[in-house]
């Protein structure tokens, strides 16, 4: 008979790799022009992780390894919130209009 704690593991492996393998279908089938606003977009999601994380920190948790995991989660975490936040911040700049006096300057640059 197979201990308990071996089944647990082989069970939430199983739905890692099942997880990894269908995240990685789903995003292969994006077309280009939509990826970098789906990504901005869960990146944005990822401050809920962000505040889970916190939170299970803030309710304490026991053992030092869990608190060190913890923390290395909240800071990739908040790098992948800034990072998307800034990716679309850069995306949203590229749809401004550009200001009047910029139009006119380009207007009467001689073409060659």
């Amino acid at each position: 008979m197979i201990p308990f704690a071996v089944s647990i593991l082989v069970q939430n492996l199983s739905v890692l790799v099942l997880a990894g393998f269908t995240g990685y279908l789903v995003i292969s089938k994006v077309p280009n022009t939509l990826h970098t606003p789906l990504m901005s977009g869960t990146n944005a999601v990822h401050g809920i992780v962000v505040l889970g994380g916190i939170i299970v920190l803030g309710l304490g948790v026991e053992g030092w390894f869990t608190k060190l995991l913890l923390v290395i989660a909240i800071i990739f975490g908040t790098i992948n919130v800034v990072g998307g936040f800034l990716v679309t911040d850069r995306m949203l700049e590229m749809f401004k209009s550009k200001p009047k006096e910029q139009v006119e300057a380009a207007s009467e640059e001689p073409q060659q």
